[in-house]
């Protein structure tokens, strides 16, 4: 039996199927002030914000969340959880100003939920259940519905447990209706860390070890872990870029769109072809360090938002993490290489232009050790920027923690739904995340789109590297109760998540 993780603990009482909003608990009070009235996501302002979207046609989608087996190439076949029978995901595609009407039925044995990362969509929508909805329970289904507003490269996976480590991941595409750039393809590019169904290998077995802690014992030499399959803890994955440790987990496949590097994906073009690729980070642990045999990239946008084009060898993503770029391609076949950034082991896609041999699994592209650039090194373009303004409020998230009790947190406090930090509408507030930990962390926040300092780029999710403090700035405009967690997933359901609440 799989250990129950903390999220399945607390939200256990709220559990029922079905689309019934969840009343929200007021905390944060004293003897002398009282609690903070925090809305809920049913409360009438939710309502009042989408009108303000002006919600335009509707877009309907079925999701089927099945478990299956999936073949990741090079004779692996593996049956994991997915939507569908393919990995990635369908691609799912809307266009801004779209209303998305996406159905969602649970076929899986467990309870599930979609969260639609890096979109400000209406809070009852956003997939948290526990917090914004109650789970989907198997045999159930549900229908999500939103207006789309902000064009860009985004993705959906489960906000329920460790299931996002899984199959249960898709992009999702919303095209601009006066897209500014020209070019002759697109590439969406899904990079994912693989262990379920490898060898008895889960996700949920992948925590119930780490979560035993390093307890001074030699993990290096693989070795069986009682159940679940053999041993995945990591030890000794470092890298300079990510500020020394890389990673908790050794995964025993890297993947581009679903495949390994023994059976890549082929994409073609012609010679002189401007392709956009939209790259997005599906891992559970992993960084991800890409770049394309022979070719320069300029970078166009992160997170969705355009920044000031920037031209690169590489790019860094920590998981959560999304960037797009331009490529003129040459003629030939060349290797998309997605190096796991500490780990050694690389991802492969192959572009091909014409004929010739195909890149071999082992192949390692100089790019790869050329100019890296990632989205703390990148600028805002002029028609995103926030408005200069000194924030109203501050909220200094202390990441907490160590790998010897794996013991993530926030501020020493583990995800307890009902701990809110209040921020009010119309303020311009300020996140302050201060890494007191050995270890880089992926920060995330829900419903919102942040600006990094000095003119930096619009993000919703930010590396944040040991001993680093990292400020972040946005503005209230989109009421309800809205995650903030690390996106390594294991660290997220060992406790480093908390909530934003709007209060009345």
């Amino acid at each position: 039996m799989s250990r129950p993780t903390r999220r399945t603990v607390l939200g256990a009482g709220l559990a029922a199927a079905g689309a019934g909003l969840l009343t929200a608990c007021s905390t944060g009070g004293s003897a002398t002030q009282p609690a903070p009235d925090y809305l809920t996501p049913d409360s009438k302002e939710i309502g009042a914000a989408e009108a303000l979207r002006k919600p335009g046609p509707e877009r309907k989608v079925r999701l089927t969340a099945v478990e299956t087996p999936i073949d990741l190439g090079g004779g692996r076949t593996v049956r994991t959880w997915a939507y569908g029978d393919q990995l990635p995901g369908k691609v799912v595609r809307v266009t801004a100003g779209d209303t998305l009407a996406p159905t969602l039925a649970n076929h899986l044995p467990r309870a599930t939920s979609i969260h639609w990362h890096g979109l400000a969509l209406r809070n009852d929508m956003d997939g948290v259940p526990g917090l914004t909805q109650r789970d989907i329970r198997p045999g159930g289904s549900f229908t999500y519905r939103f207006a789309v507003t902000h064009p860009g490269t985004y993705w959906f996976h489960p906000h329920s447990g460790v299931q996002q480590d899984r199959g249960l991941y898709a992009p999702l595409i919303v095209e601009d209706p006066r897209e500014p750039l020209a070019y002759d393809k697109e590439w969406v590019i899904v990079l994912d860390d693989w262990v379920d169904g490898v060898d008895g290998s889960t996700p949920d077995a992948v925590l119930a070890e780490l979560g035993k802690g390093m307890g001074g014992m030699d993990h290096g030499a693989m070795g069986a872990s009682g159940s679940g399959g053999p041993s995945r803890m990591l030890m000794g994955a470092t890298s300079e870029l990510l500020g020394g440790d890389a990673g908790d987990v050794g995964y025993p496949h890297y993947l581009i769109n679903g495949r390994t590097p023994q059976n890549p994906q082929t994409f073609t073009a012609k010679p002189g072809d401007r392709i956009r690729l939209r790259i997005i980070n599906a891992g559970g642990d992993t960084a991800f360090r890409i770049a394309l045999g022979g070719h320069r990239l300029t970078v166009t946008h992160t997170d969705g938002f355009p920044v000031r084009h920037a031209q690169t060898d590489a790019l860094l993503l920590g998981m959560g993490e999304r960037v797009d770029a331009l490529v003129t391609v040459g003629s030939g076949a060349f290797p998309l290489t997605a190096l796991a950034e500490g780990k050694r082991r690389t991802a492969l896609a192959v572009l091909r232009t014409a004929g010739g041999a195909a890149p071999t699994a082992s192949v390692r592209p100089k790019e790869l050790d050329g100019e890296v650039v990632h989205g703390g090194r990148l600028k805002a373009a002029e028609s995103v920027r926030l408005e200069a303004r000194r924030p109203d409020r501050t909220i200094e998230f202390r990441l907490t923690g160590s790998m010897t009790q794996y013991d993530w947190a926030i501020n020493g406090t583990t995800y307890d739904p009902a701990q809110r930090h209040p921020v009010r509408s119309g303020e311009r507030v300020r996140l302050a995340f201060v890494n007191r930990t050995t270890m880089w962390h992926p920060l995330h926040l829900h419903g919102h789109t942040y600006a990094l300092a000095d003119g930096g780029a619009r993000k919703d999710t930010s590396i944040v590297l040991p001993g680093q403090r990292l400020e972040v700035d946005f503005d209230a405009d989109n009421p309800g109760l809205w995650m903030v967690h690390c996106h390594n997933v294991y660290h997220a359901e060992s406790g480093m998540m908390t909530v934003l609440g709007y209060v009345k």
